[in-house]
């Protein structure tokens, strides 16, 4: 007892140590936090994850946003992924600067903005979205595994994806490096050589279309990286310094993300006939299968971020519990679900995430940076601060007042509480701007109001 004890006070305090390339992660969250993660370490790992075969086939959803109707201009789809992209983005650096600072992991900080019992409610959500993420992503790869080579069944390409899923998150570090020295290379060989070839054919003017819809392109550019916002600390906590895992996360992503829409969107604009049939007109370029191929390898770093990081996130409810162990039984139910469950209403998914992580991450940041000033008591004893619910929820209610998204119930719903309250929509709202704002200036307002009784200095 008294070990454990000892380790669960080491896992209040988070203390980082500078490490070496041979450093991985500890098993439980009572062990001293390496810190070995370069800046180029960082590059590799977001560039990685700015690229997903999901994001090219949601460039539909920024060239037409509503689902019909006529596209978006060339002009108009560019500015939307650019500012979305930037909107999304930055909250994730910035709450990767209090990974690399505290040493605590994404759901842990919240035991500062919420205390140690209530910051269970967003952990019990990003547990349940993050598993959902990896079903989804294993489902991605044995697709697209299965195009390239159909030779094996589907549930064959299922299990190999799930146990190299399993087997990344046993050494996590060593497969961002991996990630970083040979598979980052290849990705934007492969990116490269698609752009160029889709320039080659005829572009539709740039200003042809409509500029209709603009906001609700970048929210689903937003939705897409801040999904990212409940993660990035369980990685940014081993960088060596706030400014690499800052920079990383923002070059890194920003370049990769926006570079996968654009070729996503020439391919709707120029060889592929059937918008849900992008795959089929990358493998249709020359040498598209091996590209293609590469890409679908590449998804799993997208799996594996889901899995580890769900078992990181339970580690918030139980800080002992061993992350190989956790991380090997969620990689056999994320293995499973892909077998047997219909992920689908992938645009509806996005949004939805937006609408929670979007005004969660302005609360983070706005307490943070301006109220608590750096200060947090990340114990398991930490004060609950029942107020900081106030401007979450109001982030919240503004986000599906102008976009409620398409899930029939769900949006009826909110346009009978948008009538209530005599709101309208404009054309010049955006739901994730809207959304933020209004949870920050609440937050200030509340910080202002009444700090926290209990602050302890971390990082």
């Amino acid at each position: 007892m008294a070990t454990d004890s000892s380790q669960e006070t080491r896992a209040s305090q988070f203390t980082v140590v500078a490490s070496d390339n041979r450093a991985e992660v500890p098993n439980t969250l009572g062990e001293p936090v390496p810190q070995p993660l370069s800046l180029l370490d960082q590059f590799g790992l977001w560039g990685n994850l700015g690229v997903s075969l999901l994001g090219f086939t949601a460039a539909i959803f920024v060239l037409q946003p509503s689902g019909s109707g006529p596209y978006l201009s060339m002009a108009a789809a560019l500015a939307a992924l650019g500012a979305g992209t930037v909107l999304g983005t930055l909250p994730v650096a910035l709450v990767g600067v209090l990974g690399a600072r505290t040493g605590a992991p994404a759901m842990v900080l919240l035991r500062g903005l919420f205390g140690a019992r209530l910051s269970y409610l967003p952990t019990v959500v990003n547990i349940v979205q993050c598993v959902g993420w990896g079903v989804f992503e294993i489902v991605t790869i044995s697709t697209a595994a299965h195009v390239v080579a159909p030779a094996l069944p589907k549930w064959a390409y299922v299990l190999i994806a799930g146990a190299l899923t399993a087997a990344l998150t046993i050494r996590p570090l060593g497969a961002i490096r991996v990630l970083r020295k040979y598979a980052t290379i290849a990705v934007l060989v492969v990116l490269a050589y698609l752009f160029v070839q889709l320039l080659r054919h005829p572009l539709p003017a740039f200003t042809h279309g409509t500029w209709s819809g603009f906001w609700a392109a970048t929210d689903t550019v937003v939705g897409t990286s801040v999904s990212w916002v409940p993660l990035a600390a369980d990685y940014t906590r081993h960088s060596r310094s706030p400014r690499a895992a800052f920079t990383g996360a923002m070059v890194g992503y920003s370049v990769t993300q926006v570079l996968c829409y654009v070729i996503g969107l020439l391919s709707l604009v120029t060889v592929a006939k059937d918008p849900n049939d992008i795959f089929g007109a990358f493998i249709a370029l020359p040498v598209g299968s091996l590209g293609f191929a590469i890409l679908a390898a590449r998804e799993l770093d997208q799996s594996f971020a889901d899995v580890y990081s769900t078992a990181v996130s339970i580690q918030n409810l139980r800080p002992l519990w061993d992350r190989r162990v956790l991380a090997g039984v969620i990689s056999a139910l994320a293995t499973a679900g892909a077998l047997w469950l219909n992920i689908a209403d992938y645009e509806n998914f996005l949004t939805l995430l937006g609408s929670v992580f979007v005004p969660l991450s302005a609360v983070l940041i706005v307490d943070y940076f301006l109220i608590s000033r750096g200060k947090w008591d990340l114990s398991q004893r930490a004060g609950t601060r029942w107020l900081m619910l106030v401007p979450w929820a109001a982030g919240f209610v503004m986000f599906q007042l102008v976009n409620p998204g398409y899930v029939a119930a769900w949006a009826s719903a909110w346009t009978s509480v948008a009538s209530w309250l005599g709101f309208t929509v404009q054309s010049w709202m955006s739901a994730s701007i809207m959304s933020f704002v209004v949870a920050a200036v609440i937050t200030l307002a509340v910080g202002v109001g009444r700090r926290p009784k209990t602050l302890l200095p971390n990082g």
